[in-house]
């Protein structure tokens, strides 16, 4: 029995201090952000993020990658240096041990074997060693080869010298991920297949090639014209039409390599890809800041300039920035990052350096291309006058902090609790399933919003659309936070939004809609980690005393075949969740204890913006490609 650490008994037997690689199984989340499917493929970015080091600093021009017929095992080979393998002076211990066993050890410290890296606390190879079932390691180097082995964490071999000589040199890191610590450990090859993709145009000239040993595919990457060839291939999959021909693009690589590439498109949004040494910034930074901050500066300048300035109205930062798709990578040989993740940059004076040279190429750009220039503040105008004509709308469904009880639609049953992070909304289908919804739930922390008619779909629709359509004003207002850019997230209402639609194919398309309307216009919602799926039964099944609750056809096979040889099952199919007693809505649906979640999550943006333009946009075309290319494996629900 262990021993609690009681007001009496706190003293130093209670203080527990973890050894080796021992804090990154305790604690992976704070190494890879979580144990999901984000932090399974961060394994692999890190290690990858090791090569592209080789390959960036001028010492390895390929990067393989093979994802293993198991689909549970990568290997990451590249023809760079190679790891050390001779024995260091103080441990005693090969370097390519130390490298894999001991947090903070590297070789990027000093500055001087990398000028550039995305790894330079050197826990990235350690961490996936710690959080692998097995691992090896085969390095090349001096015309010999050199094996190791690992399971979690721990050497399970000495560093062996292989027989034979070899040719070249390079590093190979094998892993298979650790069931204990991670749920899923079958990777996701189309996630994988974009980020190696990302990789070649990030540096061009490298070749990466990805070898996929389930699906029996290899695929080579190599782009010269680097992120100019990204800019086509983000236009492209978004859809977006440029209002000019030619993209702005520059690249500097004086104290800091800077490269940008920008293009206006007739798109409503604006769209920034941003990178630091190769690593995705998802979270933006200090880089992202001064390119805006530049490119807000250099058009109001080129405006002034030449007496555009329109009557009437005033252009904000966002009518610049409308319609914009650009991308933005930085190598910087110092880089602080936000997290192990490096989700994000916090260098100050990388701002600095990135602005003054964003703001002066671009406005010389803008003055030597005058056709052009002329064009993106024509549209950049329109997007000011289209701003001020919904401004109106907008304030009547924007508000700011919480919404006031005698402001909030009056269909809303909201909850007594006024703690916001213990409280809930359900986003429900229908007065039916709202009405069962309402009796069924906790009244004290748990609140219900019905909807009635149909869901707009926002992604075909104008903003003036959206903002007078009253079932999004109503969400709107009981959330409490905004919309758009004038979003606020401290001002939501509740600590989780949960949307409830029937478990049929109609429930499905409902809660499309609704995901398509919060990732346009409320997606801090879903990068906070707010929203969330309820998954209610489509089937009851009662196999004498048990009853059994079954969320789809192919799980009410697995209980059939689990559990269906002790008596004749009976099933009932529900129509929809307004069949359903409130008692039974609460036992399924609604309490924490026993009902299931979805999060909603958003792992590759460039995916989910094609798939969700394809599916909700005004292109049909695009639908009846997906629909033909799937008929054969779909089952209709009738």
């Amino acid at each position: 029995m262990t021993a609690i650490a009681t007001k009496s008994n706190y003293n130093a037997d209670a203080i527990v201090a973890l050894e080796g690689l021992d804090p990154v199984r305790k604690r992976p989340g704070m190494y890879i952000g979580g144990v999901g499917t984000a932090g399974l493929h961060h394994l692999i970015w890190e290690i990858v993020d090791n090569s592209v080091d080789e390959a960036m600093n001028g010492h390895a021009s390929e990067i393989v990658v093979t994802l293993h017929k198991d689909g549970q095992t990568i290997s990451v080979s590249d023809n760079g240096r190679g790891i050390p393998v001779d024995k260091h002076p103080k441990t005693k211990k090969p370097a390519l041990e130390m490298v894999l066993t001991i947090l903070h050890a590297g070789g990027k410290f000093e500055g001087q074997n990398y000028k550039t890296a995305g790894g330079l606390h050197g826990v990235g190879a350690s961490v996936v060693n710690a959080l692998s079932k097995e691992l090896t390691a085969v390095v090349r180097r001096d015309g010999a080869q050199y094996k190791m082995e690992f399971e979690r964490g721990k050497p399970t071999t000495k560093l062996k010298k292989l027989k034979g000589a070899v040719r070249g040199s390079g590093t190979t890191i094998t892993f298979t991920p650790d069931p204990q610590i991670f749920p899923k450990t079958t990777f996701d090859t189309t996630l994988i297949r974009a980020r190696l993709e990302t990789a070649s145009f990030l540096h061009r000239g490298v070749k990466v090639t990805y070898v996929d040993e389930v699906a029996k595919t290899k695929e080579s990457f190599v782009h010269e014209q680097g992120i100019v060839d990204f800019l086509n291939k983000v236009l492209k999959e978004r859809k977006a039409r440029p209002i000019h021909a030619t993209p702005f693009s520059h690249s500097v690589d004086d104290d800091m390599r800077i490269e940008v590439v920008l293009q206006w498109t007739e798109s409503t949004d604006e769209h920034v890809r941003s990178y630091v040494n190769g690593i995705p910034t998802g979270s933006g930074g200090t880089h992202e800041n001064g390119f805006r901050g530049g490119l807000n500066k250099a058009v109001r300048n080129y405006i002034d300039t030449h007496n555009l300035t329109p009557r009437g109205v005033k252009i904000t930062h966002e009518d610049i920035r409308e319609g914009m798709v650009g991308i933005i990578s930085v190598f910087v040989s110092e880089p602080q990052f936000q997290g192990q993740t490096k989700d994000r940059l916090n260098n100050p004076e990388v701002q600095t350096s990135v602005e003054a040279a964003v703001r002066g190429e671009i406005e010389q750009w803008m003055n030597s291309n005058r056709s052009i220039a002329d064009s993106i503040v024509a549209r950049i105008i329109a997007a000011a006058r289209a701003r001020a004509a919904s401004r109106a709308a907008s304030e009547a469904v924007s508000r700011k902090g919480g919404a006031k009880r005698t402001m909030l639609p009056g269909k809303l049953s909201d909850c007594l609790s006024s703690g916001k992070m213990q409280s809930e909304l359900f986003i429900v289908e229908g007065d039916s399933a709202g009405g069962s919804a309402k009796q069924g739930r906790d009244r004290n922390y748990q609140a219900i919003l019905p909807l009635r008619g149909k869901v707009l779909n926002t992604e075909s629709a104008t903003l003036k659309k959206i903002l007078d359509n009253k079932e999004i004003q109503d969400m709107v207002a009981s959330l409490g936070c905004g919309i758009g850019p004038k979003m606020d997230i401290a001002g939501l209402r509740y600590g989780r939004i949960i949307l409830l639609a029937d478990a049929d194919s109609d429930g499905h398309h409902i809660t499309t809609l609704l995901l398509t309307f919060f990732y346009r216009h409320m997606p801090q919602l879903i990068s906070d980690g707010r929203l969330f799926i309820a998954v209610p039964p489509l089937y009851r099944i009662d196999l004498g005393k048990e009853t059994y609750w079954a969320k789809d056809d192919a799980h009410r096979e697995e209980i059939l075949q689990k559990h269906g040889g002790r008596a004749k099952p009976e099933i009932t199919r529900f129509k929809g969740l307004g069949e359903m007693m409130p008692k039974v809505l609460w036992q399924t649906t609604l309490d924490p204890a026993q009902r299931q979640l979805l999060r909603v999550e958003v792992d590759d943006q460039l995916e989910t913006d094609r798939v969700i333009s394809d599916l909700m946009g005004r292109d049909a075309s695009a639908r009846f490609r997906f629909i033909m290319d799937r008929a054969a494996d779909a089952e209709v629900d009738v």
